[in-house]
């Protein structure tokens, strides 16, 4: 009985001891956390690293500010791989919840960038980044998982990587329109004077804009390399009775035959229809409305487009379905009306680079139907590099792709030998035959 009296005691002690220790360790921690915040505010790095590296042994979830600052001391001033490996690592294990798909894509920016992981290793971790939101993952980071993706799967699973590429763009999309949107208010008003604060967030907003703009183009010329209409029309031919009633499925399938120029296969008026009837939307009423067109019944067609666009309250994306209206009417020829309605797309989106580009394809489509000599030809090059200078100067987002068609128009601009031989001079005004109808200032390629 003696015994078992010492042994309760002493465990109560134990107990009380313990207790003790666990209330001075977290007082500790708090001091300590409380001095490392402030000398890392104050950017005293070497005082705030002495307490850091007690928090992150003794209190490792006592605040994810351990890390998110800790990271700073450990990559940036200490310069200490092995340390830096250990915040993220500590991160992601104390704090999972707390933004993983940018820590995960953060964690492979410095394994890569410092050569500390194989390749594998370092796409494994962007899969899990982007498998939590691929929203969160840095532009760089996302191109270079659907490079992964595509590597490894463009022979034995083309599906996977069109159905990563579909994921990707739409997060890529809802971020752009958010961008297009805080860029629209703030010039809407072209005799407004922006204050700095204005003019700093137009800035960012633009600059965020070209990046992913990009990242979209890179995607894009990625993909094109397998997403040809002799790969696409049979994996959506084995794959349409599995999936003949999945709106999702249904809307990549017919988007990117759409935008690969697979329409006149016969699959692609099959997928437009079974679109239309799983979800009656503005989008599948605007691609049955190709299909309408395309079978003769034009008045069909505009009333189901007009349906369509009636029903969309977005002024975004009542502009892409004007533009997808002018692609389509482009690609039956119909130039005149692509314009008219690439310009009522610009009514929704001022800042729409597309609508502008799709203008100067169309002027550049018709050099020779404008003009009887190679002097009047070329000039039609003039016009269709107006309407890409007027691309990326209001879109960041198309940036690129702008300059590369500013730069062929501009080589195929009249030489100043042309110029002279057919009695005209540079900086004289020039109106273009033809539906186009526009008048332009004669410029020579510079040659």
């Amino acid at each position: 009985m003696k015994n078992f009296t010492l042994l309760i005691a002493a465990t109560m002690l134990f107990t009380v001891v313990k207790t003790n220790a666990q209330e001075d360790l977290t007082q500790e921690c708090t001091i300590k956390y409380n001095l490392f915040k402030g000398d890392f505010n104050s950017k005293k790095y070497d005082d705030a690293y002495a307490n850091w590296t007690f928090l992150i042994d003794k209190c490792p979830d006592l605040s994810v500010n351990i890390y998110k600052f800790g990271s700073t001391l450990a990559e940036d001033v200490k310069k200490d791989p092995a340390l830096a490996k250990k915040v993220y690592e500590q991160r992601l294990q104390y704090y999972p919840n707390d933004n993983p798909a940018k820590v995960h894509s953060d964690y492979a920016d410095y394994l890569a960038k410092n050569n500390l992981s194989s390749d594998q290793e370092i796409f494994d971790i962007l899969q899990k980044a982007y498998k939590i939101s691929p929203k969160d993952m840095s532009v760089k980071n996302i191109y270079k998982y659907f490079q992964g993706v595509t590597d490894k799967f463009k022979d034995s699973d083309p599906k996977r990587v069109f159905d990563t590429y579909d994921d990707v763009i739409e997060s890529i999309g809802e971020k752009l329109d958010d961008y297009t949107s805080k860029i629209n208010e703030l010039t809407k008003d072209s005799t407004k004077v922006l204050d700095e604060r204005q003019k700093k967030l137009l800035y960012a907003y633009q600059v965020n804009s070209g990046a992913l703009g990009q990242i979209e183009g890179g995607l894009d010329d990625m993909i094109s390399t397998i997403a040809t209409c002799e790969r696409l029309i049979p994996l959506y031919t084995r794959d349409f009775e599995t999936y003949k009633t999945d709106a999702t499925w249904l809307r990549r399938a017919v988007s990117r035959m759409f935008n690969k120029g697979c329409q006149e296969d016969p699959l692609f008026e099959t997928l437009a229809k079974a679109y239309a009837e799983a979800t009656p939307t503005p989008d599948s009423y605007t691609f049955y409305a190709g299909i309408l067109d395309k079978n003769g019944d034009a008045a069909g067609a505009n009333a189901m487009r007009k349906k369509a666009f009636d029903l969309e309250t977005d002024p975004l994306k009542k502009a892409k379905y004007k533009l997808n209206a002018a692609e389509q009417a482009k690609s039956r020829g119909q130039l005149a009306n692509a314009r008219a309605l690439a310009r009522e797309a610009l009514n929704y989106n001022p800042n729409y680079g597309k609508a502008y580009l799709l203008i100067g394809r169309l002027y550049q489509s018709s050099v020779n139907e404008c003009g009887s000599n190679e002097f009047e030809k070329r000039m039609v090059y003039a016009a269709a590099l107006r309407q890409a200078q007027k691309a990326a100067a209001v879109d960041p987002s198309i940036g690129s792709s702008a300059a590369r068609y500013i730069a062929s128009y501009k080589a195929n601009l009249p030489d100043k030998k042309t110029i002279f031989t057919y009695g005209a001079k540079e900086g004289d005004l020039y109106s273009i035959k033809c539906w186009i109808g526009e008048t332009v200032t004669i410029t020579s390629s510079g040659k």
